[in-house]
């Protein structure tokens, strides 16, 4: 029987940190990243076992799933240290009243996927990550449309509530987000626009008049200092087409360079086809991304 103890303190949660960034390197984050995650969380553990950890999250847009990150490192793997994880997570879930799990697995790991395909999971989601090399890049001009200025938040700190009515449009089109909830406007402001990642200086508003017609931000992690990535970019629904997304990420991408980044990440849905066909016009290259898996609990009984 292998050792799986829920994480005691901040000691523990990071040495699962340790490990998720071992394997996962182009999605590291530090302990203030988790800090930040487990205020956004409705319940959220972290479980240690040897040479793997699993952290589990129930959010509020979706509090019938739980959210789990299983990480095993590869000289420890066909000795039972997932299965003993994913058997800890499940009975941690089966307490608090949900009985689905979304895990997530890196496209090239088909080790991992095998695993979770044995335990009756599948895909339901495809992520694919793009990459932009900033190093030798000459950033294009912002030029938003006619009637269109772009700024940067940090600039007008009091349209918060305008961001808001993007949100509450762009996140239902998202493929894959369509029966998410929307948090209440304080709630969805501390959690999705004022994490430690998150910057004014560093979200880019499209303005039409005072009224937001759309924005784009990063999250930012010391973890990556050299990679900025993408975390959102939303048009309200009646200004689409107008190139007033891609006007948004040219402000990301000249705010990046001039910051010093080398490069520019992002995770997008292989069913998003308008934002994957901007990026690759603004010159983003695919690499292996992310896939969400969704199952069930393992059998306790």
């Amino acid at each position: 029987m292998h050792e799986i103890r829920l994480c005691a303190d901040e000691n523990d949660e990071a040495a699962s940190l340790a490990i998720y960034n071992a394997i996962w390197p182009h999605s590291a984050i530090t302990m203030d990243e988790v800090r930040s995650f487990k205020s956004r969380t409705l319940d959220y553990g972290d479980f240690l076992g040897p040479g793997g950890s699993v952290a589990v999250a129930v959010m509020p847009q979706r509090p019938d799933v739980g959210f789990v990150l299983l990480t095993v490192l590869p000289e420890h793997r066909h000795r039972g240290v997932g299965s003993a994880l994913y058997l800890e997570v499940s009975a941690w879930l089966a307490e608090r009243g949900v009985h689905r799990i979304d895990a997530r697995v890196s496209e090239d790991d088909e080790e991992s996927l095998a695993f979770a395909k044995r335990r009756g999971f599948q895909e339901v989601e495809r992520n694919r990550r793009m990459i932009l090399d900033l190093t030798a890049l000459e950033p294009r001009p912002i030029d938003p449309p006619a009637g269109v200025e772009v700024i940067a938040w940090a600039e007008r700190l009091d349209l918060a509530a305008g961001i808001y009515e993007v949100a509450c449009e762009a996140f239902p089109d998202i493929p894959s987000a369509e029966d998410e909830l929307m948090e209440p406007f304080e709630d969805w402001l501390a959690h999705e626009m004022q994490g430690s990642g998150d910057l004014p200086e560093a979200t880019f508003l499209a303005l039409v008049g005072s009224e937001v017609v759309g924005y784009s931000k990063f999250s930012l992690t010391a973890a990556q200092p050299t990679t900025a990535n993408h975390d959102m970019t939303g048009v309200k629904r009646a200004w689409r087409g107008r190139g007033i997304a891609g006007a948004l990420k040219r402000a990301q991408i000249a705010w990046a360079k001039e910051q010093g980044y080398e490069r520019l990440a992002t995770q997008n849905e292989l069913r998003n086809e308008p934002i994957r066909r901007l990026n690759a016009r603004l010159g983003y290259r695919e690499a292996p991304g992310v896939i969400i898996v969704r199952g069930p609990l393992a059998n306790n009984g």
